[in-house]
Parts: structure tokens; sequence; C-alpha cells
């Protein structure tokens, strides 16, 4: 008997990476009515700190069951978030930044994807942001219809006619929007982890993912909770 019949309700794989919008994410698939099912990657990525924050987001949402699944991408390099390459900490800049980790999206959106046939879920969430993370190409709205096409082709259950959605609620969100809705489902934002540089246990304040959520606090005229090494 799968997750979904023994929950007697419909259920979601979101994908919980432990920062700001996965927690989001995971909260609107709740308030949508879906038993979550939350996925979270240990890669082995710079900041593993926000493995812990992912736990506490999942108990926090009472989630129906949460794995933490490592793979090591440090094994494959290409990224400052996997290599021995400094984050930036000049600013946001145009193109795609060197914390682009080489297809991360599509691995884990397949990872979510084994998960969510082998249990019986049909809906996937994840929360990427295409306003604020425009430089990066698995952050697109044209990568989650390229993936539901995927996942009808390349799954039993795809061919069988039974199709999976990728839900990407945040998709033309700001971070102040994002900040707003973590406020409105009476989410502690405080819980989540952002930062791509970890400065003992706060986050550094200089890297884009630290200046994006400062931001963000500010234009939602919220307080920020986060620790900052240097405030942004």
């Amino acid at each position: 008997m799968t997750d979904l019949h023994r929950s007697g309700r419909r259920q979601a794989v979101v994908l919980l990476s432990g920062g700001l919008d996965s927690m989001v994410t995971a909260g609107l698939a709740k308030e949508a009515g879906y038993g979550v099912l939350a996925l979270t990657v240990n890669y082995n990525q710079r900041h593993l700190v926000e493995l812990a924050s992912a736990r506490r987001i999942a108990a926090a949402l009472e989630v129906d069951r949460h794995v933490v699944l490592p793979i090591d991408l440090r094994a494959f390099g290409g990224s400052s978030l996997t290599d021995d390459i400094d984050v930036p900490k000049e600013g946001v800049q145009p193109g795609i930044p060197s914390t682009y980790v080489p297809a991360r999206n599509t691995i884990f959106l397949s990872l979510a994807l084994g998960w969510a046939e082998a249990t019986g879920a049909r809906d996937l969430f994840l929360g990427i942001n295409a306003l604020d993370y425009s430089g990066y190409p698995d952050c697109r709205p044209e990568f989650v219809e390229a993936f539901e096409t995927l996942a009808a082709r390349a799954t039993k259950a795809g061919v069988e006619g039974d199709r999976f959605q990728v839900h990407a609620p945040l998709q033309h969100m700001t971070k102040a929007d994002i900040a707003r809705e973590a406020d409105r489902l009476g989410l502690d934002a405080g819980m989540s982890w952002s930062c791509y540089d970890p400065q003992g246990g706060d986050h550094c304040g200089l890297c884009d993912s630290c200046r994006l959520r400062h931001k963000g606090f500010e234009e939602a005229g919220l307080p920020d909770p986060t620790s900052y090494a240097v405030l942004p």
C-alpha cells in the first residue's frame, strides 16, 4: 500500500532545501490540502547548515514524511557551492553566477519524481523564483514546462496517462512577496537558512542570497529575523 493510500489524502513531494522559498512553498502545499512528502537533498553543499533548517521546518509543518537524501555533487564540482571557488560577494550581477550548480534542479526534480511515482503522488512542488534568480536557467517557466513533458514520457505512470504536475507557486513573486507569504502563513522565517557562505552560526550578509533575503524583508516592511555577520 502506498503512502498516498495510507494517508487517505492527496500527497505531494515538496523539495525542501531549508531556505525561505522552499519553506513558503511547503507551507503553500499544506495550505492547499496536500499531505507533504518533504525531500531534502544533502549534496555536500558548502552551506550544509541549511539541512538543520530543513529539519526544523519539516517538524514545524508536521509533514507526512521527511527524507534527507545524500548525493555528493562535490564529486563533479563546477560551482562555488560544490567546489573550491569563492562565493561572489560584490552584489547581485547580471548573468549566471558561479553559485549555479550544474543541472541541480533537474537532478533534484528527477529524485522527487522517482519518489512521487513510488508513492502514488502526482504533484511536485519546488520554490524556484524567476524574478530574483533569473540568471539561473533552471528557475525559468520553460524549465518547469519541459520537466512536466519529460515526466510524462519517462515514467510508467506518465506513459499510462497518469500525468505529473510541477508546481512552482513562487515563480513570479518578488522576495518581498515571499516574505509576506511566510508572515501570512504564520511561518517563522527565522527557521530558514539562505546564506551560501555561513560565518559560524551567522549568515554572511554579503552573498547574493543574503542580499536578496534582507532586501525582501525590508521591502515587505517586515522585521528580518536573520543574524548576519555583516548587515547587507
